[in-house]
């Protein structure tokens, strides 16, 4: 097997494409022969040393990826050499093979193909949960999406679309924008060129959104807040812009709204019943056409720094998924 391998994290340039041997499964794992794996913020992070996870010297990152599973260990049951399935172990995906637990590989539907499923478990697990659990989002409520052109800001899109709420997406481009509304999005919001409070309060008639859905942080966390619905949600799912925002906490009282944290890793691991049914009903979403990842583009598995280079030029619409 082949396998790009972070020796020393001390950033992107420090990766190696190395010939490793292949390892075997053992009791409640399977070998995995990747066919895609996607590019998540925390990939990058974690090449650098900065992510919160740091697993031991040396390791392959990619966190998340989708393959045909090729040996299966001691005890595993519910998998079979020749399936395919969609894995979110937190490293390993940069490689031609690697070794998963069993019991995070999710078994993909006849119809659910490598790439799209490479880049679905983060985004739409994050935004489901996010949106459904956390927020307890109803159908007619509006939800302001932030960063909305990134990963989990167009899952957020089409899963609050899928419930039947309005969505305002903002983003920093117009060409982000344009994505947003042909994936659904019933407004937008150009903050690089419009002022974000005044746009909000246009595109919702002073009112303000019931839900905000913030992967981003820094400096439009504060008005974005300002700008909430009477009862609001503020969904605080990531900081991809960099700095942590301090949110002045008068203003969950004066809105009677609630500043709420979403961790879907945790969730999983914590409520693994719940977090299965979660799943299932997004499988279901995508056979009938409700979600769909939209992929900025597919790249060979040996370009994965020039893919690097591309996220972290911030220029990424959707997901960007590597290719064995």
């Amino acid at each position: 097997m082949h396998a790009w391998l972070c020796e020393n994290p001390t950033g992107v340039d420090a990766l190696q494409w190395k010939e490793l041997p292949t390892p075997q499964p053992k009791a409640g794992e399977v070998l995995v022969e990747i066919k895609a794996a996607s590019l998540n913020f925390p990939d990058l992070l974690i090449v650098q040393n900065k992510y919160q996870m740091k697993p031991a010297l040396p390791f392959v990152p990619g966190s998340e990826y989708a393959g045909v599973v090729a040996a299966v260990g001691e005890g595993v049951t519910h998998l079979q050499v020749g399936q395919n399935v969609a894995c979110l172990s937190g490293t390993g995906g940069f490689g031609s093979h690697t070794i998963a637990p069993a019991a995070l590989c999710m078994p993909l539907p006849a119809g659910f193909g490598h790439v799209d499923a490479a880049a679905f478990i983060m985004i739409y697990a994050t935004s489901h949960h996010a949106l459904v659990d956390r927020a307890q989002l109803k159908a007619g409520e509006t939800v302001l999406v932030l960063g909305a052109a990134g990963g989990v800001g167009t899952a957020a899109i089409q899963i609050a679309k899928a419930m039947g709420a309005k969505v305002i997406a903002a983003a920093s481009t117009d060409a982000k924008c344009a994505l947003c509304k042909s994936i659904g999005a019933d407004a937008t919001i150009n903050y690089s060129t419009q002022d974000l409070r005044e746009a909000i309060k246009a595109a919702t008639g002073g009112k303000g959104p019931d839900v905000i859905y913030d992967p981003v942080g820094g400096d439009f966390a504060e008005p974005a807040f300002r700008s909430i619905a009477w009862r609001g949600r503020y969904l605080v799912v990531g900081f991809a812009s960099g700095p942590i925002p301090a949110l002045p906490l008068n203003l969950a009282l004066l809105k009677g709204a609630s500043i709420v944290g979403v961790f879907w890793g945790d969730f999983s691991r914590r409520e693994p019943k719940a977090n299965a049914a979660m799943m299932g009903e997004l499988a279901q979403w995508y056979a009938q056409g409700k979600v769909k990842p939209v992929i900025d583009r597919t790249m060979p598995m040996a370009d994965l720094k020039a893919a690097y280079a591309h996220m972290g030029s911030r220029g990424v619409m959707g997901k960007l998924v590597m290719v064995n």
